[in-house]
């Protein structure tokens, strides 16, 4: 039996297991199992491994992306730049065991924001500047997209929201939620930004996927704007993985 599952902590709703148990099914895979592994410390996902021989592939979540690079024996370019792992390959190297990180995260990101991109979307804001900004950052820079973060707290590297303006959004026509903002129940908060001053030329990309249309998501389309939420970018980093996984 091949094991694949996912870490973090808590873990009482999983995107990841519904998806991977549906794929099995669907795709008539057999001798293969997603399970979810609630650890509450990521010391323990030695203990993990060593207690499953037939892990084969991890996905990472909240709060371990980071935490578990010190227990990685390599790690991808992407995410060696980003600073944080979501997908990991168990495997065998030179007749040794070997652990790699991989951040699937951009990935899943690029390949759903691509599609929305036209001419005139030449520059970025990026709402947040926590863990889920990281990969974010990443492929703007590889797309070569300007752009300002912009946080409630100042910084050296991000603008206050009180600093966003008709001439900021006008340059800026990419809106990026990285916050948790508008995710269940919490469904009345947004990015505390001017909406009324958006148009048809904004893109509205929100990480955020329950609800399906976040606050913030509604306020941009209600302008003419385009939109779209984080659960193509899951699902492209799940496929990812299986990619990873199985070459």
């Amino acid at each position: 039996m091949r094991k694949f599952g996912l870490i973090g902590y808590p873990l009482s709703h999983s995107f990841s297991k519904k998806f991977f148990t549906e794929k099995f099914k669907e795709e008539r895979i057999t001798n293969c199992e997603y399970e979810l592994y609630p650890i509450e410390k990521v010391e323990q996902f030695v203990q993990l491994w060593s207690d499953n021989p037939e892990l084969c592939g991890i996905n990472v979540t909240i709060p371990y992306k980071v935490q578990i690079l010190p227990f990685l024996d390599e790690m991808d370019e992407a995410s060696t730049e980003i600073g944080a792992v979501n997908c990991i390959l168990i495997g065998r190297k030179l007749g040794e065991q070997c652990i790699k990180g991989y951040n699937t995260d951009a990935y899943g990101f690029e390949e759903s924001l691509k599609p929305l991109l036209e001419a005139h979307h030449r520059k970025a804001l990026v709402f947040g500047d926590g863990g889920a900004a990281k990969a974010i950052k990443y492929v703007l820079n590889k797309l070569n997209i300007p752009f300002l973060v912009v946080t409630r707290k100042p910084s050296e590297n991000s603008i206050l929201y009180d600093a966003i303006n008709e001439e900021l959004l006008k340059e800026h026509a990419i809106l990026i939620n990285t916050t948790p903002l508008g995710t269940s129940p919490n469904t009345d908060s947004c990015p505390d930004i001017p909406y009324h001053l958006l148009s048809d030329k904004h893109i509205g990309y929100d990480l955020v996927y329950n609800p399906e249309e976040t606050l913030f998501l509604k306020q941009v389309k209600a302008k003419g704007g385009k939109t779209k939420n984080g659960l193509e970018m899951l699902h492209l980093q799940a496929i990812r993985s299986w990619e990873i996984w199985n070459s």
